[in-house]
């Protein structure tokens, strides 16, 4: 059986609708009053005459029959009950990043062919700014906040449009074929919308698996599920722009528990998060890598929290280093932390449990339909092959990336008459079982023939006591073809040399990897949700 969105959060409000299903701030949501939102803003869309134009059996992978939201919000129920109310509508979602500048919005909305947008009042200025060189843009809902811009021309106030609205259930029909869409975050090149259908992406990364790791094979089970949890409170600290976030909301409101953001939506404020948690006694967390876990940490040495509560500390989108699941683990002994990994074109594909004592890094256990393919794509390899291939995923994947059959067709390749998804990832299958994923082969580094991955070189640079963040690329070199550049953040009081940091790396790496050039830098550059910006990185180094 396939599911729309819908059609599980509709059966789940219809089960627990007094359960809480969203804590922002002062706001505490039920399922029952997040499902009539979602609804009323669907018929608010449907009556600005968006919805479905073209069903999916018509359409190629890179085409879309469907009108598309574009969401620019800081996190907040608004950004829930958005995705929702563009799926009950037919309508198909998409993430904006609110951290592009005029240019790269312009670039967004006109890629995406938005016809609506959701947005905050603070990105009021920004918007109005570049609307004239949108002209697909028409329907414009704006969600109040403390910047107190007044409405754009044209576009109504969000919570106004809700009270007007129906609060029946839409005049439409969803379908499992409809649309979800993730813009990737561009930090190695253009930013793409990654389409799935929405049955897909449930399975894949939001819920529509048990906990064996089969697929749910009837709504009854799912609702059933649902009525008999709701016992996790689980924060989520990323934007809920990247798909980390989305993706770990989702599932747990799919399985009826508790959703919780941080007061402060703009940043990732640790004493705010930390502070979240003990209030609501939240019982799991989501970060995305070292650049959620080191503030968190720090914070952690400031101040005491009451987090007796914590079971889970989950991380995904980004590397979580040995050193800080360590650092965690001697703080909450009894907690499991989980490394998940996954990509826009793959959703959640392995994960790399640690507990205290047994923690790695980069080795991660498969999930249904992880595997690893050949680097000429030409056959999928088995367990204990020697060769150096590409992390790829089968099953439910992408349909495609809007717009470009040419990127759809060297992403999602035919091998054997079964179709990957393989976005870039370089891995070795051992004997074992386990994948080592060594990272995208886009920030590789060929250095005399050697390819050095920047993930290791960053992860080793960060078990350096004195090293706060990292981020590694190469750089053009005469002699080598390519040289591995170190830019590196010190914790505040800390000092190391050249020869001290290289002294650390050379534990752990071979002595090609290493850096020929250390950087220091007081900020490293990083996407909202965490994601090093490697082109960033590179004008740093060639800079240098």
């Amino acid at each position: 059986m396939e599911f729309s969105f819908p059609m599980v959060t509709e059966a789940i409000a219809a089960a627990v609708p007094d359960r809480e299903a969203l804590i922002y701030r002062d706001r505490r949501i039920t399922f029952g009053q997040l499902a009539e939102r979602s609804r009323r803003l669907a018929n608010h869309l449907l009556s600005q005459g968006v919805s479905v134009r073209s069903e999916r059996t018509d359409l190629a992978g890179h085409e879309s029959g469907q009108d598309h939201l574009a969401i620019y919000l800081y996190n907040g129920n608004e950004y829930i009950e958005g995705m929702l109310g563009a799926f009950k509508s037919r309508v198909a979602p998409l993430n904006v990043n609110y951290r592009y500048v005029a240019e790269e919005l312009t670039y967004l909305l006109n890629n995406s062919g938005a016809r609506a947008i959701l947005y905050h009042a603070e990105f009021a200025p920004i918007l109005e700014k570049v609307r004239s060189d949108v002209p697909g843009l028409e329907i414009l809902i704006q969600v109040a906040d403390e910047s107190g811009h007044d409405l754009l021309p044209g576009a109504v106030d969000y919570e106004s449009a809700l009270a007007a609205a129906s609060p029946d259930t839409p005049a439409v029909e969803p379908s499992p074929d409809d649309l979800y869409m993730l813009y990737t975050g561009g930090t190695t090149g253009m930013p793409k919308g990654v389409l799935w259908r929405s049955a897909d992406i449930f399975v894949a990364a939001m819920g529509g698996r048990t906990m064996a790791g089969t697929e749910n094979e009837s709504l009854d089970a799912i609702v059933e599920n649902a009525k008999n949890g709701g016992f996790m409170r689980s924060l989520v600290g990323p934007p809920m722009m990247h798909g980390a976030a989305q993706w770990s909301g989702f599932i747990n409101l799919n399985a009826g528990h508790t959703l919780v953001f941080a007061s402060d939506g703009h940043r990732m404020d640790p004493h705010d998060v930390l502070g979240t948690m003990e209030r609501e006694k939240c019982t799991s967390v989501t970060i995305v890598g070292d650049a959620f876990a080191r503030p968190l940490l720090d914070q952690l040495d400031q101040q005491s929290y009451d987090l007796s509560e914590l079971k889970l500390i989950g991380s995904g989108g980004a590397p979580l280093s040995t050193a800080a699941k360590e650092a965690f683990l001697d703080r909450f002994p009894g907690v499991l932390v989980i490394d998940a990994i996954g990509s826009s074109e793959t959703g959640a594909q392995a994960t790399n449990p640690a507990t205290k004592g047994n923690v790695t890094t980069g080795e991660f256990k498969p999930g249904p339909g992880a595997c690893v393919v050949s680097a000429d794509l030409d056959r999928v390899l088995e367990p204990g092959d020697e060769e150096m291939g590409w992390f790829a995923q089968s099953g439910r994947v992408p349909l495609g990336y809007l717009g470009d059959a040419e990127k759809t067709a060297k992403t999602f390749p035919v091998i054997d008459g079964t179709r990957y998804s393989v976005p870039g990832d370089r891995a070795h299958w051992r004997a074992d079982g386990v994948i080592d994923v060594l990272g995208r082969d886009s920030v590789c580094i060929n250095s005399g023939g050697e390819k050095i991955f920047a993930e290791e070189v960053e992860n080793a640079l960060k078990l350096h006591e004195a090293v706060y963040d990292s981020v590694v690329c190469g750089r053009a070199s005469e002699r080598w073809g390519q040289e591995v550049v170190a830019i590196v953040k010190l914790r505040d009081g800390h000092d190391a040399s050249d020869e001290s940091l290289l002294e650390e790396a050379a534990r752990h790496l071979a002595r090609y990897k290493l850096p020929k050039q250390i950087l220091r830098r007081d900020e490293i550059v990083r996407s909202p949700s965490g994601k090093a910006d490697y082109r960033w990185a590179k004008e740093q180094v060639e800079g240098a």
